[in-house]
This record gives C-alpha cells, sequence and structure tokens, in this order.
C-alpha cells in the first residue's frame, strides 16, 4: 500500500513518450516543475501523517504516564509517625492535598489513582488520624478505612441540654474550667452567631448563646479553648439550620422570626416525650403564643420547663413539675414564666428533629397534650374538656395523677 501511495503522488515511472523532432523545444524544465510539485505534496502529506502519528502517540504517553508514572512512596519506606486531620465534607483531591502537604504520600495524582482503584475509598471518615510519613497512596487508604488509626476523643452533646449542662459536660472532658466557657460565652455574635438571628419583629432583645450550641458528637483538637470549642458548635448549628432552610421556612410558611421558631425548637425538645410527637408540641407551642385556647385558659405557654430553665439560670437545682410550688410556677419576677407567651431565650439547644418540627410543625388545632404512656407519647386536644379525659387516662396507667 505504501507503494502505491507514493506512486500515486510522484514517483510513478514516466509514461512513453515519442523522441523530440528536430527544432522542437526540450520539455525537460516543465517536467521537472510537474514532478517537484507532485513530490512537495507528497512530502506535505507525509508530514502531516507522521505529525498525526506522532500526537497521538504523545497524548498515549500522557495517558500512561498518568496511569503509571504518577511519583509514589513503596510500603517501606512509611516510618515516622503523625497526626492529620480530615476535614468535614472532604473529597479525594482534597484528602489528597492534605496528605500530600504533610508527607504522607508523595504526589496527589498517585492518591487519586489509588482512591479510584479501591471501591471503599470514599468510606472514609473525618477526623484526626496517626499514620506514617511517606506511605505507598494505596497504603495511606487502607490506613485511613483502618478505624484503628482513628484518634477518637469525640464528646457527644445530647440533644436538649442547656448550655448550663454542656458547659459543665465541656470543662470535665476538655480539662478547661467551667468558668471560661462562660465567659467566652457572653458575647454569641463573637461566636459567629449573626446578629440578624436575634432579631423579634420588635420585640425586646436577650443576646444568648442558648440554643445555637448544636448537639452532636465533636472532636476537639487537643489544645482547643473554651471559646473554639464553642464556635465549633455554634458553626454546627449553622450549617444544620441552612441546610434545612430553616430561617427561610419559618418566615414563609409561620410569619415568625427564625429565633421565635428557636425558641419553639426548644420547648418542643423539652417536652415531647417521642421524636414523632415533635411537630405536634410544636403546633401546640405556636397555637398556645398565637391565640387563648378555648375555655379561657390563659394566652400563655403554660409549660412548667420554662420554670426549670429560670431555676438553672439562678444556679439552683431543677425540679418535677409536681413538686413546684404555685409561688414557683407563677413567680412574676422570673422572666421565664409560665404564664408568658413569648420567653427571652430558648432554653435548651434542640437537636435537628426538633429544628425540623418548629420550621414545619404539624397541622392542628391543639391547645393541650399529655403522656400517656409509658414510651413517652402523649394525647393531644383542642379543648380542655378533652384533655381532661386524658388526663384521666394518664392517671390511669399511672403515668400521671
Amino acid at each position: 500500500m505504501t507503494e502505491e501511495f507514493f506512486l500515486a503522488y510522484g514517483d510513478e515511472p514516466e509514461p512513453y513518450r515519442p523522441q523530440r523532432r528536430p527544432g522542437q523545444p526540450p520539455r525537460r524544465r516543465k517536467r521537472r516543475k510537474r514532478r517537484r510539485g507532485r513530490t512537495a505534496l507528497a512530502l506535505l502529506l507525509t508530514l502531516l501523517l507522521l505529525g498525526g502519528m506522532g500526537a497521538g502517540l504523545y497524548l498515549g504517553y500522557d495517558r500512561l504516564r498518568g496511569m503509571f508514572g504518577a511519583e509514589d512512596y513503596t510500603t517501606a519506606a512509611g516510618t515516622a509517625e503523625i497526626e492529620i486531620v480530615i476535614p468535614e465534607g472532604a473529597s479525594g483531591l482534597q484528602i489528597a492535598k492534605v496528605l500530600k502537604g504533610q508527607d504522607v504520600i508523595a504526589s496527589e495524582q498517585a492518591f487519586i489513582d489509588a482512591w479510584e482503584a479501591n471501591g471503599d475509598a470514599d468510606r472514609i471518615q473525618p477526623g484526626r488520624y496517626r499514620l506514617r510519613l511517606r506511605l505507598a497512596a494505596a497504603d495511606a487508604i487502607l490506613m485511613l478505612l483502618d478505624v484503628k488509626n482513628r484518634i477518637v476523643n469525640g464528646i457527644t452533646i445530647p440533644e436538649g441540654l442547656s448550655t448550663f449542662k454542656i458547659y459543665k459536660l465541656l470543662a470535665e472532658r476538655l480539662g478547661i474550667p467551667e468558668a471560661q466557657f462562660k465567659a467566652a460565652a457572653k458575647d454569641p455574635v463573637k461566636l459567629g452567631v449573626p446578629a440578624s438571628w436575634f432579631e423579634r419583629d420588635g420585640r425586646k432583645v436577650t443576646r444568648s448563646v442558648e440554643g445555637f450550641l448544636f448537639p452532636d458528637t465533636y472532636e476537639f483538637p487537643k489544645d482547643v479553648t473554651a471559646e473554639a470549642a464553642l464556635k465549633m458548635m455554634v458553626q454546627r448549628f449553622l450549617a444544620v439550620t441552612k441546610e434545612l432552610k430553616f430561617a427561610e421556612t419559618v418566615r414563609a410558611s409561620l410569619d415568625v422570626a427564625p429565633y421565635e421558631a428557636l425558641i419553639v425548637a426548644s420547648l418542643a425538645q423539652a417536652e415531647s416525650g417521642t421524636a414523632k410527637d415533635l411537630p405536634k408540641v410544636a403546633r401546640v407551642a405556636y397555637n398556645r403564643i398565637i391565640e387563648q385556647p378555648p375555655g379561657g385558659i390563659c394566652h400563655c405557654l403554660e409549660m412548667d420547663v420554662t420554670v426549670n430553665y429560670w431555676f438553672e439560670t439562678q444556679g439552683k437545682p431543677t425540679k418535677e413539675s409536681g413538686k413546684m410550688t404555685e409561688a414557683e410556677l407563677d413567680n412574676p419576677r422570673n422572666p421565664y414564666n409560665r404564664k408568658l407567651a413569648f420567653l427571652p431565650t430558648p432554653i435548651n439547644n434542640p437537636g435537628r428533629a426538633a429544628l425540623s418540627a418548629a420550621a414545619k410543625p404539624a397541622v392542628g388545632k391543639w391547645h393541650f397534650f399529655v403522656a400517656i404512656d409509658k414510651e413517652g407519647n402523649s394525647a393531644f386536644a383542642v379543648t380542655n374538656a378533652e384533655h381532661e379525659r386524658n388526663k384521666e387516662l394518664a392517671c390511669e396507667r399511672k403515668i400521671i395523677c
């Protein structure tokens, strides 16, 4: 085929030509010009062909180099230990950058190749790890997947704890004086709470970090300060409420300030005995705030948990509802008096489910509820008469009397 290619473009044998007659001018120059033209065209096409082949070879080499030529360490090279932190939500490339920056791996490309080859790589969790320096990329992934290499210093903050209980828990686990947490919490905006969260549609504002310390499991750095620990919790709260579209939802569907909805979330967290009842308890709170319930009952929250929060702010022990005196329940000097419709602040730090319930409460006209079994399920009522019947049922079951 190559032979035919060049014959077709200028190197074919000269056809028979009759001899030049005497006196006829020579034709050699013209033939040479034609031959040179055909030869130049053949050369150009040859160069194009070779150029295309060269480009293909280069691209092939580049791909091969990406697959097999990325710089990598050998397993035997890893000796010295190092602690690294994988950030929340980090991608494979972001993890590769962290490891390359600490000289755990030789190149980001080697790690990406190993990541793609390991079907479990995307199960690597955020957190602090103990690894070795100068590891083969594939071995670095295996070490990150091995839970034994994860440094677990997790502190779980349960849902519904007040800031006072959270300070105490953190002080015990982190070895930081409780007073430092209280001092750091005096300015919630400094901790990262946007000032817009304290807008209450013309009502008096009491700035507090209560409600903004999101309950979760945290892995705090060894040298964490009280302020830094609280900032981490505030940032987690902001991330969760952004994901839930909390502020936008309550403004659009409930026509209340997000801070009021946060207060309702804390009430639902404190009063609901089960997760499934959270949206109903939230609706009861909204109903009591917005309108006076049937039967002439006061236009107020009437929730004893608010009184217990007041005890906490005073450094006093909390009490069961049945052991509270009328003077304690209705103390006019208590800004968290159960006869109020609006509270100064949330009364605890609600979790995701309670926040979601406050943003999207159940639909109903209930104003009352009472626990009716040992599992914590509640019966909800629209009228006081219905509520009294539910209370009788609870008494029969020895839940309350």
